[in-house]
């Protein structure tokens, strides 16, 4: 009898008749169901994406389960699907230690390591950026320079922004969106911004004027009468992007340079130099690190 019921639910689950098999073990009485069949169970659950309860069900023959690769691997794949990476790394690392390479088992292991990778990278950009955002506009803006005027209008709507963006053909950075939402355009604090890092022997470095907000109200906003555009086809610069800061001398500015990243990615930030020749010279891979890269000139 016992020996049918084993052939039958191996059936069942090569014709993926996952509901029949719970239904036939759940009519046992629980004290009366056996490792073999909880695990049968267990496996059905799964199939099923009630992973839930596939870990109760386990949890039940842990002990048993402990020297069984294949108890590891099932609870390590109801762990993964439940989004609890940990357990699952750990599940299917003691699986490989029973049952070395296997291809199912690995292969969810390099899954679990770009989630985990992901996952700390995603952290420390989010910690750059909150940290970032912790510092008050009073701290980065310069609101007592004479030139900020030029430059500061109103917290843009979400419908400028959108007007804006279109007039540009780019979608603006977020980092650089929030800002101006916080503060939108005027003189920095910080306005150095020193090229090839501190460890360079020979510190180059550009300083900027001001960083243009979103609107049209201000000359120096990005679609103002003196603004990305106007900049771009007076000057004869490259049609790379969008200019967001200017710079002491007429001959440079800052771009959004969307080359790599298409229209609608992030762009880097780069320094245009038309009197040697328009030439391009990275300074970030986003507009949040230009902004964090930028220092006091003195």
């Amino acid at each position: 009898m016992r020996e049918d019921l084993i052939e039958q639910l191996e059936t069942w689950h090569e014709e993926d008749e996952f509901e029949e098999i719970v239904d036939a073990i759940t009519e046992i009485p629980e004290e009366e169901r056996d490792y073999e069949l909880i695990s049968h169970l267990g496996r059905a659950l799964n199939n099923l994406e009630r992973y839930e309860e596939a870990v109760e069900q386990f949890l039940l023959i842990e002990e048993e389960g402990r020297e069984d690769a294949l108890w590891h691997y099932r609870i390590g794949l109801a762990y993964y699907y439940l989004k609890r990476y940990e357990d699952a790394r750990r599940a299917f690392e003691h699986a490989d230690r029973l049952e070395p390479d296997d291809e199912d088992t690995l292969e969810f292991l390099d899954l679990i390591k770009k989630k985990e990778e992901k996952a700390k990278a995603a952290a420390a950009r989010a910690a750059r950026s909150t940290a970032a955002r912790n510092v008050s506009a009073a701290d980065f803006w310069d609101d007592s320079h004479p030139a900020a005027e030029q430059y500061t209008m109103a917290s843009p709507t979400d419908g400028l922004i959108a007007s804006v963006e279109e007039e540009l053909v780019f979608k603006l950075p977020p980092h650089y969106v929030h800002m101006m939402k916080q503060h939108n355009g005027g003189i920095p604090r910080k306005r150095l911004f020193v090229l090839g890092g501190t460890g360079s022997e020979e510190k180059e470095s550009i300083t900027i004027s001001g960083i243009l907000g979103i609107g049209r109200e201000k000359k120096l906003s990005l679609c103002g009468s003196a603004g990305s555009r106007h900049i771009i086809e007076q000057g004869g610069y490259p049609e790379i992007g969008v200019v967001i800061a200017t710079c002491p001398s007429d001959s440079e500015v800052v771009m959004l340079d969307y080359r790599e990243s298409g229209n609608d990615g992030v762009p880097e930030v780069v320094h245009v130099d038309k009197a040697d020749g328009y030439r391009i010279t990275p300074l970030a891979p986003s507009f949040e690190a230009f902004v964090n890269g930028l220092q006091s000139e003195n």
